[in-house]
């Protein structure tokens, strides 16, 4: 099995080398190091940037080398890749920057709406049903619209909102075979992380739900960890392995990804 979704010391994880020696110690055949980047120029997103480092675009082609120089080491495969933050305004940055950077495959998320990050429960605190279901609308609005764009190979974590108390709960069957036909439609595939599942929560991205009207539409599906610490990488695979087989699930890798060592 192979992960296509951690992430290192040049977003918010743990140094390169110590991630790929616990994917060695976990038996994967090869991982994807795709650390976070956003291109938007809004204040908050560039104050946002130096806060936590995901300026990838300013560090890949040091990334880079680091890796190569690493694949000269490892005994699995390593790929160069980047999560990056979807915005409908920033498609024209975005696309600019992947085709200069040319990644062996991209991974876009919808991390915020209207400027609110999804994941962070205080900016959803007491605020009516009617506005909750409206942001969650919201968020699947934009997941249609990554998944039009044809800007990356694989969309992650595609009921991010799931992670959100507020939020939970809240998304419908249909908003679910709305993005599921979108996929169907696209060379975009979504991933099956297991960033959540081992927490209390145990939640798995996508849900059930949402993974039965992928599998409806025929859609093929990728997997990653989205681990960030070395401790995640072997339990978070071992679950992988256990889900996938449970549920009868081959997965695929991202799109145009030669699945050979750089």
């Amino acid at each position: 099995m192979r992960d296509f979704h951690l992430h290192s010391n040049y977003s918010d994880g743990e140094f390169l080398e110590a991630m790929v020696e616990a994917a060695e110690v976990a038996g994967l055949e090869g991982i994807g190091f795709a650390d976070h980047c956003n291109v938007a120029p809004r204040e908050h997103t560039v104050t946002m940037r130096s806060r936590y480092g995901f300026n990838l675009d300013l560090t890949y082609e040091r990334r880079r080398r680091a890796i190569e120089g690493l694949c000269e080491e490892a005994s699995i495969e390593i790929y160069d890749a980047v999560e990056m933050d979807y915005d409908p305004q920033d498609e024209a940055a975005i696309r600019d920057f992947l085709e200069t950077a040319a990644f062996d495959y991209t991974i876009g998320s919808v991390h915020t709406v209207d400027g609110r990050n999804v994941q962070v429960p205080s900016n959803f605190r007491g605020r009516n049903d009617a506005d909750l279901n409206g942001v969650v609308a919201a968020y699947f609005d934009r997941l249609v619209e990554l998944v039009e764009s044809e800007l990356f190979d694989v969309a992650g974590h595609v009921d991010l909102i799931a992670r959100t108390p507020p939020l939970r709960g809240r998304a419908t069957d249909e908003q679910y075979r709305r993005v599921a036909r979108a996929f169907a439609d696209s060379r975009t595939v979504p991933e099956i992380n297991a960033g959540r599942a081992l927490t209390d929560a145990g939640i798995v991205h996508p849900n059930e739900s949402f993974l039965e009207e992928l599998r409806a539409f025929d859609v093929p599906v990728t997997v990653g960890t989205d681990a960030h610490r070395p401790a995640e990488v072997t339990d978070r695979a071992e679950f992988l392995r256990e889900f996938l087989d449970e549920c009868g699930i081959d997965p695929v890798g991202p799109p145009g990804l030669e699945l050979e060592k750089r």
